[in-house]
């Protein structure tokens, strides 16, 4: 069986599959702070980028079929290891007692300078995941 390939209204412009399905995993792409139209949320406001990067990686998660619940693994890229604080608590607050495995990496910068964060996810939505 092929992948299939999901997009969000947010992010459907950028050239990319925000989510691909294989089985019965969902690979989201790494998810940014932008609203639908493309324009940046938040510049400078780590607790607002956050807040959209998580909602657009809800979007494609669900785009895809999988639910928050389902997300087996998430990484995610900061400018700043003062931000993790910022993430960490939203991160907490979006998939409560259903944790994913975490990694998070502190990077010299972004495709677009004035993001400050992006998130990337794997979600099982198999036997296991269900």
């Amino acid at each position: 069986m092929p992948p299939e390939r999901f997009d969000t209204e947010a992010l459907s412009f950028a050239g990319m599959s925000q989510a691909v399905r294989h089985g019965d995993l969902v690979h989201v792409s790494g998810q940014v702070a932008l609203a639908p139209g493309g324009e940046l949320v938040g510049e400078g406001d780590i607790e607002a980028q956050v807040r959209q990067a998580l909602a657009n990686l809800e979007a494609a998660l669900a785009a895809a079929g999988a639910r928050v619940e389902d997300t087996i693994k998430v990484t995610c890229f900061l400018l700043d290891a003062a931000h993790y604080p910022a993430y960490a608590a939203a991160k907490a607050e979006l998939f409560g007692d259903s944790a994913p495995a975490s990694t998070c990496v502190v990077v010299k910068g972004l495709l677009d300078p004035r993001m400050l964060i992006e998130v990337e996810a794997v979600a099982a939505t198999g036997p296991a995941g269900s």
